[in-house]
């Protein structure tokens, strides 16, 4: 029981402190572009800066990467949100604009992702759409509140479970099916759900006041 509750207090905690990226399945911006960037950025279709193009890229590079990468995260203009791939990663994005930026430099591979201002709290996200499959346990969902589900899970890691939410898992569907949240709010939900439930757990083993 001490082991469980511990779990879930350090996912709560690790959840808030860090930025991970998911690096077991993460692909590089060169094989981001060439799976899905890579259709309107060759060519310049609908306006979209083209691969190696600095005069086209110049005006946005001076907007930041955060910028960048939230257009490309939300949908800006004719670019649907996560290029339509709802399941690239925000790290796998800003590699891909790198990459695009500087198709020939070093943007290919290991670059730290940029920090999305977020529109979403974790509550908001989780009543949002968490809750459906959460709340009572649907189709296997781990249930909030429900510690011996959660346990397992949070001994696989943070970014574990926020991949598996970002690329979809079981009856889950990629990022939930909104396909405009960002890692960082995904991430946000999952440690809202692992709050709920250290709090449902420590009520359940609080020792009574006499």
């Amino acid at each position: 029981m001490k082991k469980t509750f511990y779990l879930l207090a350090l996912g709560s905690v690790f959840a808030i402190t860090t930025q991970g990226a998911f690096a077991a399945n993460d692909r590089t911006g060169g094989e981001v572009v060439k799976a899905v960037c890579g259709k309107c950025h060759e060519t310049g279709e609908g306006g979209a800066p083209k691969i190696g193009d600095l005069a086209a890229w110049g005006p946005r590079m001076t907007q930041g990467m955060n910028t960048l990468t939230t257009h490309a995260v939300q949908g800006y203009r004719g670019m649907p949100a996560h290029g339509g791939e709802i399941s690239i990663t925000d790290l796998e994005l800003t590699r891909a604009i790198i990459y695009m930026i500087a198709p020939k430099g070093a943007g290919h591979a290991g670059v730290n992702t940029a920090i999305l201002d977020t529109k979403y709290s974790g509550k908001d996200l989780y009543d949002k759409r968490c809750q459906e499959g959460h709340a009572a346990g649907k189709e296997g969902a781990p249930k909030t509140g429900d510690a011996s589900a959660w346990g397992p899970r949070l001994a696989k890691g943070m970014d574990a479970l926020t991949e598996s939410a970002v690329r979809g898992h079981n009856a889950m569907p990629a990022r939930g099916g909104l396909a405009t949240i960002s890692d960082a709010e995904i991430r946000l939900a999952i440690d809202y759900m692992i709050s709920k439930t250290s709090e449902s757990f420590a009520k359940q083993h609080a020792k009574p006041k006499h």
